[in-house]
């Protein structure tokens, strides 16, 4: 199993908003892919910091969200923000 948590970082409001916009549909396509076991996004206690908690069933359908997330709206809109991801493969 992939564990993925950390946090994505905007450094203005305007970048807030994009993520509002463009969040929802990126949380509904990830939870929709096969091997997605949980993906939860959430905003913190400061307005330009998410929380991010991702698990999938293995390696290949991480590789398969990633591959899907750089051909995205999202990635597309949200490439400059700041992430600090932590993955770790998590033995079964």
């Amino acid at each position: 199993m992939i564990r993925v948590t950390g946090q994505l970082i905007c450094r203005t409001m305007a970048e807030a908003e994009m993520v509002r916009t463009y969040l929802p549909d990126h949380i509904r396509l990830s939870r929709a892919e096969p091997g997605c076991l949980t993906f939860d996004v959430v905003p913190t206690d400061d307005p330009l910091i998410w929380r991010l908690s991702e698990t999938f069933q293995d390696g290949a359908a991480f590789e398969a969200h990633q591959q899907r997330t750089r051909a995205s709206l999202w990635f597309d809109r949200t490439r400059d923000l700041a992430r600090d991801f932590h993955i770790e493969d998590i033995p079964a």
